[in-house]
């Protein structure tokens, strides 16, 4: 486990800083429309948004901060004893403690607008049904409401609410009854880009649905023990699973996949190495990743993916921090991000065009112009629309990457993920030189670790 100072400061490039006056660029060089340094400089300084994040998109889970003892009525075993009884009694009379329900379809979260704010502003919330609510949906639909189909997201105390996920996948009726409410189902990205990253409620909200999808995804892929073959069952209100085979009876818990991610960096010319995949949006550049193999340190795993990649050896390696990452594909429903710093000790890329389609070395100057450059505040406000968009029942294409160009209609000649992404943090942090684990990223810091 690490040991490591308390979470560090994410400093975010969000708002934009393009000039609208032509004359502010160098007109000597059209094929990179960079800015004149000083003036660059002197932007970032003036508007890189002073605010910093607590945690990273998904995670800080306001509904599940701690584990309730066995006797709690919010715990597990007792919350789904309340709710079993209910069912079968069929009745929506009020209960303590009261449940809500957040319906997926597809690895989608059910989502709404808030009704009367300004338009493009970050403004979802979830949408969360009450028992009698969730019935009235499903009443004529495929799906039924049963105790084995819903899984155990959390709870909080101070509202007497417990709050569960439920698969509604079975039944496309579903979605024209609840998009009648102004409710859709919505990918989980979209939220993600559409959230406003200061607020820390809807930033709870993202993490809740993060974990919710994160579960869902794996009772989809453990539907079978992978020791017998035979079927398993959801146990301790889906937290785990239990092989129904009775020589078996083998324990399976949710599936975690660790991955490191890590900002490779050339002290001695103070450049970075980003990297491009061909499942990237148009000039998009970010860190290398790769997951952790068997037997194997996060840090040998860092050191062992960068010359994989690239052929680029690494010498020391700085933790920086972690993210959830429950969007991935459904075969590997969440995987956890683990931030690094990797100090180059060669500098001669050989890239492995099956992992990658490009790596290159970048000056602090060249990524600083991406942060700059890229409105990410743009992005934000326009996927907010496409979600207000699809909740009223008019769903418009987008391009991603049209988002990331600058307002008089140029294409950002480069840019990184927006600060919803680990990568971003690391990039940034780089950048700026902000402190992490109380060093600055300039000045070389073991990390103590038991690994």
């Amino acid at each position: 486990m690490f040991i490591t100072s308390s979470s560090p400061s994410l400093s975010l490039n969000l708002i934009s800083l393009i000039s609208r006056s032509p004359q502010k660029f160098q007109s000597s060089n059209i094929n990179s429309r960079i800015f004149n340094s000083r003036i660059l400089n002197s932007r970032i300084l003036n508007f890189t948004m002073s605010m910093s994040l607590k945690t990273h998109a998904f995670a800080a889970n306001p509904i599940r901060s701690r584990t309730p003892k066995s006797t709690d009525p919010f715990s597990p075993t007792n919350a789904f004893k309340t709710l079993k009884t209910l069912l079968l009694s069929n009745t929506n009379e009020p209960s303590s403690p009261d449940f809500k329900i957040l319906p997926f379809r597809k690895g989608r979260p059910l989502a709404g607008t808030i009704v009367g704010s300004d338009v493009g502003s970050p403004n979802w919330h979830l949408g969360w049904l009450s028992l009698g609510e969730c019935r009235e949906y499903l009443e004529s639909s495929e799906v039924r409401l049963s105790e084995d189909l819903l899984v155990y997201l959390g709870f909080k105390d101070e509202e007497d609410v417990v709050y569960w996920a439920f698969d509604v996948s079975g039944d496309d009726g579903v979605v024209s009854k609840l998009g009648g409410k102004q409710f859709c189902f919505v990918e989980l990205r979209t939220l993600m880009v559409a959230t406003d990253w200061a607020d820390s409620s809807v930033m709870g909200e993202l993490a809740v649905a993060g974990h919710a999808r994160a579960l869902l995804e794996w009772h989809n892929t453990s539907r079978f023990c992978g020791f017998c073959g035979g079927k398993t069952v959801p146990m301790e209100a889906g937290r785990r699973k239990e092989c129904s085979n009775e020589p078996c009876k083998k324990r399976i818990y949710p599936r975690v996949d660790p991955v490191v991610i890590m900002l490779v960096v050339d002290k001695e010319n103070d450049r970075a190495l980003l990297s491009r995949q061909s499942r990237f949006v148009p000039r998009m550049w970010s860190c290398l990743a790769g997951f952790i193999e068997p037997g194997e340190s996060l840090e040998e795993a860092v050191r062992r993916e960068t010359w994989e990649e690239t052929g680029i050896e690494v010498g020391e390696v700085v933790y920086h921090s972690s993210q959830p990452w429950p969007v991935g594909p459904s075969s590997m429903p969440c995987q956890l991000m683990v931030g690094f710093f990797a100090y180059a000790t060669s500098f001669e890329i050989n890239v492995d065009k099956d992992e990658l389609e490009d790596a290159k070395w970048h000056s602090r100057e060249e990524v600083k112009e991406a942060l700059a450059f890229t409105e990410y505040r743009k992005a934000q406000r326009t996927t907010a629309v496409k979600v207000e968009q699809m909740c009223k029942g008019v769903e418009k294409g987008q391009s991603l990457s049209s988002d990331f160009n600058v307002e008089s209609g140029e294409l950002a000649p480069m840019f990184i993920p927006g600060p919803f992404a680990i990568a971003h943090h690391l990039i940034s942090s780089w950048v700026n030189q902000v402190e992490v684990n109380g060093a600055s990223t300039e000045t070389k810091q073991g990390v103590s670790s038991n690994l």
